[in-house]
C-alpha cells in the first residue's frame, strides 16, 4: 500500500516540476526587464560611470540593497495585497511570479552593474572618440562586451529563483516546494521530499551547465 501511495504521489512530480520551471523562467524574464535597465542606470550614475551622479547613485544603491536584504518569505507576505490587486489571488504558481520578480530584480541590477563595470575603459574611450552617445555606448559597446558575465549572472539568478520558488511552497506557491511540504513534510513522507529535492538539484545543475556553456561560447567568439 505504501508503494502504491508513493507511486501516486510520484505521479505529481511532472506537474510540480512544470510549475517550478514556469515560475522560474517567467520571473527571471520579468526580473531582467526590471533589473537590467536599473543596473545600467546604476552603472551610468556611479562614480566611474558614463554620467556620474553621486547623490542619485547612492540613493538608488541603498534602495536596491534594502530590497536585496529582505528575506524572500517576508517579502512575499508583504506583497500579498499587491499580488491580489494584480491577479486577484495570492496563491498558486502565477501569483508567485510577482514576488519572485521583485525579489530577483535588485539581484539582476547588481549583476548588470558589476558586469558593465568590468568592461575595459579603453574600449569606452575609443567609442567616445568616435562620437558615440551614452546610449550607443551602452547598446553597442558595453552590453556586447559584458554579455558573457551577464549570461553567467543570469544563470545564477535563475538558480536563486529555483530556491525561492521552493520556499514559496510554504505559503501555497505551488511547484516542487509545495509538493515537498504538503505531501512530504506534513504527511511524514520523507521519500516524497527527497524526490522533490533531487528534481530541484537536477534543475540547478542543468541551469549551471547551460549558463557556463553559453558564457564560454560567447568568450570564445570574441
Amino acid at each position: 500500500m505504501d508503494r502504491d501511495k508513493f507511486m501516486a504521489l510520484l505521479a505529481l512530480l511532472p506537474e510540480a516540476t512544470a510549475d517550478t520551471v514556469y515560475m522560474t523562467l517567467a520571473s527571471a524574464l520579468f526580473a531582467c526587464v526590471l533589473g537590467f535597465p536599473l543596473g545600467a542606470f546604476l552603472y551610468s550614475t556611479s562614480p566611474a560611470g558614463l554620467t556620474p551622479r553621486i547623490l542619485l547613485y547612492n540613493a538608488l544603491s541603498r534602495i536596491v540593497n534594502l530590497f536585496r536584504s529582505l528575506p524572500f518569505i517576508i517579502l512575499m507576505i508583504l506583497l500579498i495585497p499587491f499580488t491580489r490587486l494584480i491577479i486577484k489571488t495570492s496563491i498558486g504558481p502565477t501569483a508567485v511570479i510577482i514576488p519572485l520578480s521583485i525579489a530577483a530584480a535588485p539581484f539582476v541590477a547588481r549583476i548588470a552593474e558589476a558586469a558593465l563595470s568590468e568592461v575595459d575603459s579603453g574600449v569606452l574611450l575609443a567609442a567616445r572618440a568616435m562620437g558615440s552617445t551614452n546610449m550607443q555606448i551602452i547598446r553597442k559597446v558595453l552590453i556586447p562586451e559584458a554579455l558573457p558575465a551577464l549570461v553567467s549572472g543570469l544563470a545564477l539568478t535563475i538558480i536563486n529563483l529555483i530556491g525561492y520558488s521552493a520556499m514559496a511552497g510554504a505559503i501555497g506557491g505551488g511547484g516542487l516546494g509545495d509538493l515537498a511540504i504538503r505531501y512530504g513534510y506534513y504527511r511524514f513522507r520523507t521519500d516524497v521530499t527527497i524526490a522533490a529535492v533531487i528534481i530541484i538539484l537536477i534543475l540547478v545543475e542543468a541551469v549551471q551547465l547551460t549558463g557556463t556553456a553559453i558564457s564560454r561560447s560567447l568568450l570564445s567568439k570574441r
